[in-house]
């Protein structure tokens, strides 16, 4: 029995630092600019597209490292050890449009039946793909599969599923297997400066469309600075004093356009 293609989608601006290891989690291809040797996903059906939103630092160059043929699949001759790196690797260049955007072309290109949105700064168990895919097969009434996770030394374990708790704070990272007809027809929201996975969560949830959590860490997000995430677990925000008054205002205007937004 075919497994279903599984696209993932790396949006990246000036990730050079951490892009190397984030594609090495995916499939385990030499570069010498990773400081490790990672294994690969143990999932093999999938496409990988990387969306390089107008990086200026040397992104480019990590990714020639990878030798991406023209037509932007991997070139087939290079030696890659025990593993064979056959998933398809597509690369989009386009001007500076935010990570929102990023995303949506990500998709726009995209043809798998599950879509999963990598930040360049987020770093895949060897199981992730395969237990988010395993869960959404054994339930059906799910759209998407999220789990715990950890922030650099931090442990998020999250919790089951619950709408009333979305509605409230935004708790679901944006690496999340999704099912493609349960994303939503206006993708990201690129008005958005900030929230945006949370806005997404909430349009699906408004749309039947709930998650189902895997208690299990399955990635690694870096707390290296410059990515295009700089993700910050939301709900932490209240309870880090070292935060200073300029981000937690910054982040109680942007919760409160996210609740006139969805009515909450």
């Amino acid at each position: 029995m075919s497994t279903p293609i599984i696209s993932i989608i790396i949006p990246t601006y000036n990730s050079a630092q951490t892009l190397p290891k984030c594609l090495e989690c995916i499939f385990n291809l030499p570069c010498t600019q990773a400081k490790q040797v990672v294994q690969g996903q143990t999932y093999k059906n999938l496409e990988v597209i990387v969306v390089n939103d107008g990086s200026t630092d040397e992104t480019m160059e990590v990714l020639k490292e990878y030798k991406l043929g023209s037509d932007g699949s991997l070139d087939p001759s290079r030696e890659v050890g025990s593993r064979d790196p056959t998933h398809p690797v597509k690369v989009i260049h386009q001007q500076n449009q935010g990570a929102p955007a990023a995303r949506n072309r990500g998709f726009k290109e995209s043809k798998g039946e599950y879509l999963l949105f990598v930040d360049a700064d987020v770093y895949l168990k060897p199981s992730c793909i395969q237990k988010m895919y395993q869960t959404l097969q054994k339930y059906p009434e799910a759209a998407y599969a999220y789990s715990s996770f950890r922030w650099g030394w931090k442990k998020f374990k999250l919790w089951k599923f619950d709408a009333e708790k979305l509605k409230q704070m935004p708790y679901i990272h944006t690496c999340s297997l999704i099912r493609r007809e349960a994303f939503p027809v206006s993708g990201w929201d690129k008005s958005l400066k900030r929230f945006q996975d949370w806005d997404l969560w909430l349009t699906m949830l408004e749309s039947g469309h709930p998650g189902i959590w895997i208690p299990e860490v399955l990635f690694t997000t870096s707390t290296k600075k410059n990515t295009i995430s700089s993700w910050i677990p939301r709900f932490i925000y209240n309870h880090l004093s070292w935060l200073d008054k300029k981000r937690v205002d910054a982040y109680n205007k942007a919760k409160g356009i996210i609740f006139k937004k969805h009515g909450l």
